[in-house]
């Protein structure tokens, strides 16, 4: 008998966020590493191809006299300046404007897109949704393409689609906790409304994850992409923890295309019972 060659890999659509479309639906972060070598090696293997820097807190310098931007290829990357540590509206758009002068200079597509932190506290880092809209809806007028972090909450979720944000991202746990998914039926929830007789809006995963299964679970929930930075960078082996997140991704995306199975209260047999001879002891 001759053995058939096994399938090749099935081709994923990509993901597509205001007009412009990526291939990896994996975004990760720049912060943290050790080096910015590992920090280059990690997002290579990650296979991403947008790179969150935070403008406010990232000098673009360390100690060393390395400038980030020399580890970017920002002929591969689009780089998506957020705005982490803004705790107002006024604040956060500052940063956004900062960010956008930064990057027009470099000549990169990321330049009018910014991802979008307005905090509530320094304890919980959770994010201010009144802040959130408020920014939103100012950065909007200026010209950008919003991607903004909220929490899990549904509703508001869709305030912040409301006021004009190009894609919404609801954490899966608290920032850097590596908690994981925490509450996958408001997760759920998001992508029901927000996806509501639009279901091309993206709506992607952000904060909280800590393990491969994390991001899988993401995509399996039905998540349009995933951003991810402290799992990958205070993994005891950020570059293979790289590699992990981006097999998670595509096997989770295509658990999530391919249909699972209904859950069932009781078992169901494998095998049809039609056939079957019984057997009883004695006779």
């Amino acid at each position: 008998m001759t053995m058939q060659p096994a399938r090749t890999q099935p081709v994923m659509t990509p993901l597509t966020i205001a007009g412009r479309t990526f291939a990896s639906r994996l975004m990760v972060g720049t912060g943290k590493y050790a080096t910015m070598e590992l920090m280059r090696d990690a997002l290579d293997a990650s296979g991403c191809q947008v790179v969150t820097v935070a403008v406010r807190r990232e000098r673009l310098v360390n100690a060393q006299g390395k400038s980030l931007l020399e580890f970017l290829d920002l002929s591969r990357y689009t780089v998506l300046p957020n705005t982490a540590g803004c705790f107002s509206a006024e604040d956060a758009v500052r940063v956004a404007l900062l960010g956008r002068d930064l990057l027009e200079q470099l000549d990169n597509p990321g330049a009018s897109w910014v991802k979008l932190e307005v905090l509530g506290d320094k304890k919980t880092l959770l994010p201010d949704p009144a802040g959130t809209v408020e920014a939103t809806r100012t950065l909007v007028n200026e010209g950008f393409k919003v991607l903004a972090y909220t929490s899990d909450d549904p509703i508001a979720a869709v305030r912040i689609k409301e006021a004009g944000a190009a894609a919404v991202m609801p954490a899966g746990s608290p920032i850097g906790s590596g908690q994981g998914v925490l509450n996958p039926a408001n997760i759920v929830l998001c992508l029901e409304l927000l996806k509501a007789g639009d279901p091309d809006f993206p709506v992607i995963v952000d904060a909280g994850v800590g393990a491969a299964s994390d991001v899988s679970e993401a995509f399996e929930l039905g998540a349009d992409g995933v951003l991810l930075n402290t799992a990958i960078a205070h993994a005891k082996d950020p570059v293979l923890m790289a590699h992990a997140m981006r097999n998670a991704a595509d096997a989770g995306r295509q658990s999530y295309l391919a249909g699972r199975m209904p859950k069932r209260r009781y078992a169901t047999a494998s095998s049809p019972w039609e056939g079957v001879v019984s057997y009883i002891p004695g006779e």
